[in-house]
């Protein structure tokens, strides 16, 4: 997702303070709420733009439009985009209706049987999990409502405490935030792998404190976002040789022989690793769902939920392997 900032003459100017009881549904136009969805989602106006087949532009104006309408303050510019205010969520929240009421239209003229699933449902994930998880539970809901648009993005870090950009989100650890609604979606194992040719080479390590004497494959320390996957916890001590951001660098790193790497198992089998040391390193970290509040009760928001945990469910064995 391209970063866009919004240029200061775009900033929309304080919204004059209505007597909401005096609103006048007339003076509302439906077609603004969409524009305030397609930011909600992204975060970001340029994203928004593309999404509507907009400038960005016209997405700040029509949302300012909608602001001074309403006599309200709907978004607010933070550190990672856009992000609804306390206003903007329920207008946003009650403004879905009225996408998913279009979206029933498109069905009924084009001689749906059943309703579809319309829109986009934006979702945030770990690489590793993200790819191996969430990309096929995402390809199952599209394959039953080819009207709907999923974006995945895939980065390794904590949510923050202001979430936008996202409709639904994964995250390694528990995931605080008093504007998320989280939940458990499971547990998965990491351990220490090596290829056998490193093996061969190097020889294995007999306890845990021969792994001072090996090479470690595991994240950059001093970039890492995820305090549950901080090496100290684990295997105090031990400083990692070979280091990146990216568990699939990792991964192939280990798999070429450049060290003994701490991965989590569900990428490990896949790379046909050797494990290492089972009983003394056997590491579980919980994957947390969470989804923005005002997204909670949209459909196609619950299709997806729905559908990541039916997929954690079918390959339990491949995240907590025996």
């Amino acid at each position: 997702m391209h970063s866009a900032s919004r240029p200061a003459a775009e900033d929309p100017a304080p919204p004059p303070r209505a007597d909401r009881g005096r609103l006048d549904p007339r003076r509302l136009r439906a077609d603004d709420l969409r524009y305030l969805l397609a930011v909600a989602r992204t975060g970001r106006l340029v994203a928004a733009a593309d999404a509507l087949g907009v400038d960005h532009t016209t997405v700040s104006r029509r949302i300012t439009a909608l602001e001074k309408s309403l006599g309200l303050r709907l978004m607010e510019r933070g550190s990672e985009g856009w992000a609804l205010t306390d206003a903007g969520k329920a207008v946003s929240e009650n403004a879905r209706a009225i996408e998913d009421a279009l979206a029933r239209v498109v069905d009924a003229v084009s001689g749906q049987d059943a309703p579809s699933l319309h829109g986009t449902v934006r979702v945030n994930a770990p690489d590793g999990f993200g790819t191996v998880f969430a990309t096929p539970a995402l390809a199952r809901v599209r394959r039953r409502h080819p009207g709907l648009q999923a974006e995945l993005i895939t980065a390794t870090r904590q949510l923050t405490l202001h979430p936008s950009g996202f409709d639904l989100a994964l995250a390694i650890g528990r995931t605080p935030g008093s504007r998320l609604v989280t939940e458990h979606l499971t547990d998965y194992a990491l351990g220490l792998y090596a290829s056998d040719e490193y093996l061969a080479r190097c020889g294995s390590p007999e306890a845990l404190a021969d792994l001072r004497e090996h090479a470690l494959i595991f994240y950059i320390e001093s970039m890492l976002q995820v305090g549950d996957l901080d090496i100290e916890r684990h295997l105090p001590g031990v400083t990692p040789a070979f280091s990146s951001t990216n568990v699939f660098a990792q991964v192939e790193a280990t798999r070429l022989g450049a060290g003994i790497g701490v991965l989590p198992a569900f990428l490990a089998h896949r790379a046909q690793l050797r494990r290492l040391l089972p009983d003394e390193v056997d590491i579980r970290l919980p994957i947390t769902l969470a989804v923005r509040r005002e997204a909670i009760t949209h459909p196609a928001v619950r299709a997806v939920r729905d559908a990541l945990h039916q997929e954690v469910a079918d390959r339990a064995a491949e995240l907590l392997p025996e």
